[in-house]
């Protein structure tokens, strides 16, 4: 078994979260858990073995095993990792993702939540859940899905400087050097990414944050333009009219969807 599928339409019941020590009583450990997933976050090398496909255990690799899967690890000395045993209820679309993976740059932030997660355990089990989804979505999201590619890294640090810098004054260059890639070669990617320019880009962002305060909050309209990098009124008057087909003091009348 290479492969898993994942639903993650409802949060996980956790049955037990923890730090798992092994490989001192016994270099070997087989069994498996007839109604239960098993997560694992490893900081040691071991060989695994899932319903007879061997997989290679690295520090920094995560693991989610589906239930009655027969598992056989072979541990090469003291093996500690964090874990969690889950009940996943099959809803919302399937998500198709290997068996295990390298966490790479979500190493840290998965280390993290679970140790949380397991600290929460005996006082706050709802947090535990709510942790132990967020790590899941992270896992889900570590391998593109198939025939899906993810974005490239640059566009995915384009976006993530745009929206962090919503309120300022943005420019491509500036959004560029941020990415890590030439004016041109971001243009290109993030209109094959988007369908639409760097400036279009920004643009839409910027009325769509401006749109969901204008309904949802009770931000002055200037303190609204302001919050989304343009703080002349008039033309924000004219940027919500053109893209969002109202005025700020309309949109701010309709109903919230």
């Amino acid at each position: 078994m290479h492969e898993t599928e994942l639903h993650l339409g409802q949060p996980p019941v956790v049955v037990n979260a923890g730090v798992g020590v092994h490989g001192v009583a016994s270099r070997t450990d087989v069994f498996r858990l007839p109604e239960l997933w098993q997560l694992h976050l490893y900081e040691y090398e071991a060989d695994l073995v899932v319903d007879g496909t061997a997989h290679a255990i690295r520090p920094g690799r995560v693991s989610l095993v589906p239930p009655g899967a027969m598992v056989r690890y072979r541990y090469r000395g003291r093996s500690e990792h964090l874990y969690a045993h889950l009940s996943i209820p099959a809803t919302g679309p399937a998500r198709t993702l290997p068996l295990v993976q390298d966490a790479g740059p979500e190493l840290p932030l998965l280390s993290a939540l679970l140790r949380q997660a397991v600290a929460a355990v005996p006082r706050e089990p709802e947090r535990t859940r709510a942790e132990i989804w967020a790590a899941l979505w992270r896992i889900a999201e570590l391998a593109p899905a198939a025939g899906h590619p993810g974005p490239h890294p640059a566009v995915s640090a384009a976006i993530a400087y745009i929206e962090a810098h919503l309120e300022g004054r943005l420019t491509v260059p500036e959004i560029a050097r941020a990415a890590g890639v030439s004016h041109n070669h971001l243009t290109r990617l993030l209109r094959e990414s988007t369908g639409t320019t760097v400036v279009g880009y920004v643009r839409r962002r910027r009325l769509d944050r401006a749109h969901h305060l204008l309904r949802a909050s009770t931000l002055s309209i200037p303190a609204v333009a302001a919050s989304v990098g343009i703080p002349d009124l008039q033309a924000f008057n004219k940027a919500c009219r053109r893209e969002l087909g109202a005025s700020p003091r309309a949109l701010r009348g309709s109903p919230t969807a």
